[in-house]
């Protein structure tokens, strides 16, 4: 049994500024995609330059941003903005969506892709292992606003959550707990899910695609094996989490919006794999080697094309 620590969701603050540890774990995030994509960008045979690298993580920022908060608002947090509608800005409190941040930086690198001139497929691929580091992150995050619980448990590594020893925004969270599940007086011991989360669909996807990707793979091999690794975690884990507070179960009693959002995922995942190894079509985030032939190839003479106009 371990004990809550209840850090200060508040880091420092000065008169109406305040940085708060969830921000800064964004921060934390995006500087290590950026740290990675420059590593990798650095390879000798890499098509990328770290100037692509910078404008990349800018637009994959906006995309996680916009789309993780509208997303939110979408799929969990309608019913709470109607009751509070200054919920839609207080960020910091957490209610960002994974999945709604996946489809803004879809959309995001729909136009960096674009402005690039580089395959949509290619660009996914080399993001595919960048957000681990930021995911475990975030949940990191979640874990010291108090929020995002797993479900009541007596195992030894379970946090017990007491309001008396809690900063506020924290207190609320394990007052809902309680409530939730009829506990009186408000002593309650439950899974850390939040942590649960940042070690397997953070840094365990992370170190899989890292890996993975330390070597040429065909087009599409990356991002499949992402959302198919994080499809997975994210549906197992949420076995364990308390759903969220205003939507509850969709179905059946036990199948709750994380599982009906991360199933396609799987399945996308799965169906990339069979369909990249199947065309077996090489990557165009290598250079060719050896006359003309790719570490990990892609469109050659698209490439011959842009050799001749430099000469």
């Amino acid at each position: 049994m371990l004990t809550y620590p209840a850090i200060d969701p508040v880091i420092v603050s000065i008169g109406p500024l305040a940085i708060h540890w969830y921000g800064l774990m964004y921060v934390i995030g995006f500087a290590a995609a950026w740290l990675l994509a420059r590593r990798r960008a650095g390879m000798p045979e890499s098509t990328w330059r770290p100037v692509d690298v910078d404008d990349l993580i800018f637009f994959a920022a906006i995309g996680v941003i916009a789309g993780g908060r509208i997303g939110w608002l979408i799929f969990y947090g309608g019913e709470q903005v109607i009751a509070d509608p200054i919920t839609i800005i207080q960020i910091w409190k957490g209610g960002m969506s994974f999945h709604g941040g996946l489809v803004g930086v879809i959309v995001a690198v729909a136009l960096f892709a674009r402005r690039r001139g580089r395959r949509i497929a290619d660009v996914l691929d080399f993001l595919a292992p960048l957000p681990g580091i930021g995911i475990f992150a975030g949940r990191i995050g979640n874990f010291i606003n108090g929020e995002l619980w797993g479900k009541p448990t007596e195992v030894p590594w379970g946090f017990v959550l007491d309001p008396s020893t809690l900063h506020p925004l924290q207190r609320d969270g394990a007052l809902q707990m309680c409530e939730r599940f009829n506990v009186d007086p408000c002593v309650i011991q439950v899974h850390a899910s939040q942590l649960y989360q940042g070690l397997l669909e953070g840094l365990l996807v992370f170190i899989i695609l890292w890996v993975f990707t330390a070597k040429p793979r065909p087009r599409l091999a990356p991002s499949g094996l992402f959302l198919l690794g994080y499809g997975i975690c994210r549906f197992l884990i949420e076995f364990v989490r308390v759903p969220d507070l205003y939507r509850g179960y969709i179905l059946f009693d036990w199948v709750t919006m994380g599982q009906i959002l991360s199933t396609p995922m799987i399945l996308v995942g799965i169906a990339l794999l069979v369909m990249a190894y199947r065309r077996d079509v090489p990557s165009g985030n290598y250079r060719t080697v050896n006359g003309g032939q790719r570490t990990a190839g892609g469109d050659q003479a698209g490439e011959r094309r842009t050799a001749d106009s430099r000469r």
